[in-house]
């Protein structure tokens, strides 16, 4: 099933391909094969990656595989804001930033017109197609007004030429894509983490804002970094990219207490939970071999209760107005 994302066509799983970077651990290529042909063979034609994600290394393996398939089978996008430029003598260390390659280029911060440009530019070649669907800036949490002034105006302008179909931001907090929503042509917002199972704070501002504007939101981080992606989630749990707080792990065990007595998993109702809202039209998931690929299409395909939402309300862990906002699925899983 495929939703319009204000100029393009995105699956309602996407695919993200961070893990294709080595995110953490090296991924053989035959896991990266394996995970993707999984999604593929599942019907998901929505894929994610950026410069970022082991300093091109997820690009350069995502564009290998989708070379093979025709290109309008499939929808990609890609990030700016983030050059990648040679790091002399670093390739005798590993990436500092999470990503198991070596340092043989250095993240530079760019959200110029020309940066975005080169960026996009340099994404392409990587990449080997002749153009993306999507562009995002992204994480420029330090860089809010130059994106307004700068980034988004070039990336404009490339979607007007008919370079891109659809732009906007990928972050990790909602209160600046609020405000590229309300002062820019923005058509999507890749929100990771902010709206999910264990947490809501984004109906405070970006997603009011972004119904108001008609602009889609692309929910990343549904297991909010590992925490909610086990039926029972460990005490070493990650979030957010750090250790869980005890705060937090204990109020995901309640959740799971919940789901357990709705007769599904922690992590089930974690994937059902951000696509029940008319503003999300696609949820993306990192997956890094068919094993892992495979379960996802099966926890994504899972049906959920109705009434676990209103008890999960009842018992405080889940805000009232992500209920209220549901609009219920037909059979067939599109929106009514």
């Amino acid at each position: 099933m495929t939703t319009q994302g204000r100029g393009v066509d995105l699956t309602e799983l996407g695919f993200g391909a961070a893990q294709f970077g080595n995110l953490y651990r090296e991924v053989s290529d035959e896991d990266v094969r394996g995970a993707f042909d999984a999604a593929w063979e599942a019907g998901v034609r929505y894929f994610d990656t950026a410069p970022h994600y082991g300093l091109g290394l997820s690009e350069r393996r995502l564009g290998a595989l989708l070379r093979q398939k025709p290109r309008d089978e499939f929808t990609i996008s890609t990030k700016v804001g983030k050059l990648l430029v040679d790091n002399p003598g670093g390739g005798t260390s590993q990436d500092d930033e999470g990503f198991a390659v070596p340092a043989t280029l250095r993240r530079q911060w760019d959200f110029s017109a020309d940066g975005v440009k080169r960026s996009l530019e340099s994404s392409l070649d990587r990449l080997g197609l002749d153009r993306v669907d999507v562009v995002y800036v992204h994480d420029p949490d330090d860089f809010g007004e130059q994106v307004i002034r700068e980034a988004l105006p070039a990336l404009v302008d490339l979607r007007e030429q008919g370079v891109v179909g659809a732009i906007g931001a990928g972050m990790n907090q909602s209160a600046l894509p609020t405000e590229f929503v309300r002062r820019a042509d923005v058509d999507l917002i890749m929100l990771a983490g902010r709206y999910s199972l264990l947490e809501q704070g984004a109906l405070d501002d970006l997603i009011p804002a972004a119904l108001e504007n008609g602009v889609g939101i692309v929910a990343a981080g549904a297991y909010n970094s590992g925490l909610l992606a086990t039926a029972r989630p460990p005490r070493d749990a990650m979030y957010n990219y750090d250790r869980v707080p005890p705060a937090l792990l204990e109020r995901a065990w309640a959740i799971a207490d919940v789901c357990e007595e709705h007769g599904v998993t922690l992590p089930e109702a974690a994937l059902a939970f951000p696509r029940r809202h008319p503003a999300v039209v696609s949820v993306v998931l990192g997956m890094r071999d068919r094993r892992q690929a495979e379960e996802n299409v099966r926890r994504f395909s899972v049906d959920v209760p109705d009434d676990l939402w209103p008890d999960l309300v009842a018992r405080g862990l889940l805000d009232e107005r992500s209920v209220s906002a549901d609009v219920p699925l037909t059979p067939n899983g599109s929106r009514s």
